[in-house]
């Protein structure tokens, strides 16, 4: 398992949820107002920050419950002392 600092557990994490399709804005709502961007290559990117590992699995429950296809899920941050996030999680489209 990777060690979390311990100054960063008090706050939300961010997140990048990829997703095959463009989604509505609408669906922002049913997402816990996490922002939705449509990009040029046919997907969207659910991004936003994310309470814990229990609200990222329940969003990823979401997408699973109505067939959403699930491309990538990504931990990001803006954070410049951390070192960027390199490792992505690629699902088979």
């Amino acid at each position: 398992m990777s060690e979390v600092s311990a100054s960063h557990h008090d706050q939300p994490l961010r997140y990048e949820i990829r997703v095959k399709g463009h989604l509505n804005a609408r669906w922002s709502a049913w997402f816990d107002g996490l922002s939705l961007t449509s990009e040029s290559d046919g997907t969207t990117i659910i991004s936003g920050p994310v309470l814990d590992q229990a609200a990222l699995h329940g969003l990823l429950q979401k997408l699973r419950d109505v067939g959403i296809p699930l491309i990538s899920v990504t931990q990001v941050t803006t954070d410049p002392s951390i070192a960027p996030i390199q490792e992505r999680n690629r699902l088979s489209p």
